[in-house]
């Protein structure tokens, strides 16, 4: 188990969680109107749930097929399709990524909004 795994505010954000989705959701969910790359996310509740959300996908330990199949359940905006690249390929890099294989991909398996990521990342509402 994880960092999180016994603490009593994870197992219960969890319960609430899952109790209402099923699973624990991706941070679109959690903040539909979020940008992958807002303060939102480390800091407040969108930290938090960004520590929930990977203690639990750590404790998943989903295949590559399972991971496809959590994204299709939840389609990511185009703004978000670098996340969903990352966590279904599981890139563990921190270096820059050439994502127009994985972008091909994510259009091969039926995922929309790839030709709309460069608009949607860097639409001015996000600044």
């Amino acid at each position: 188990m994880g960092t999180y795994s016994n603490q009593e505010w994870y197992i219960k954000a969890v319960q609430q969680l899952t109790t209402e989705y099923g699973d624990v959701p991706p941070p679109w969910v959690y903040s539909p109107n979020g940008h992958p790359y807002s303060m939102e996310w480390r800091m407040g509740g969108g930290e938090s749930h960004i520590m929930i959300l990977g203690e639990w996908l750590d404790q998943q330990n989903f295949d590559q097929e399972a991971r496809i199949a959590y994204m299709r359940k939840y389609p990511p905006p185009p703004r978000w399709l670098q996340w969903a690249a990352r966590f279904i390929w599981a890139l563990q890099t921190t270096k820059d990524i050439d994502f127009t294989p994985y972008f091909e991909q994510l259009k091969s398996l039926g995922f929309e909004g790839v030709d709309n990521f460069e608009e949607d990342s860097n639409d001015e509402r996000w600044e």
